[in-house]
C-alpha cells in the first residue's frame, strides 16, 4: 500500500454495475466483500477493488480522511 494507491481509491468511479460511478473509497463493505468472495477483476480496478476490501476489512477506511481533507483544500 502506498499514498498514490490511496489517492486513487478518492478518485477511480467504479466503471460498471450498481454502484456504477461511485468513488471506490465510498463503496459498501458488503460489495467488496463480494468482489474477496468473487473473485476480483484484472488490473488495476482489481488491485484498488482489493486494497480498499482490505481497508474496509480491517477498520481502516479512516486512513482515507486525512487525503479526503487534503482534497478539499
Amino acid at each position: 500500500m502506498n499514498a498514490e494507491h490511496l489517492q486513487l481509491l478518492l478518485v477511480h468511479e467504479m466503471p460498471y454495475g450498481k454502484y456504477k460511478g461511485r468513488k471506490l473509497a465510498d463503496l459498501p463493505g458488503h460489495y467488496l466483500g463480494w468482489f474477496a468472495r468473487e473473485g476480483f477483476p484484472r488490473g488495476e480496478l482489481g488491485q484498488l477493488l482489493a486494497l480498499m476490501y482490505e481497508l474496509d476489512h480491517n477498520d481502516l477506511r479512516g486512513l482515507l480522511d486525512p487525503l479526503r481533507g487534503a482534497r478539499t483544500r
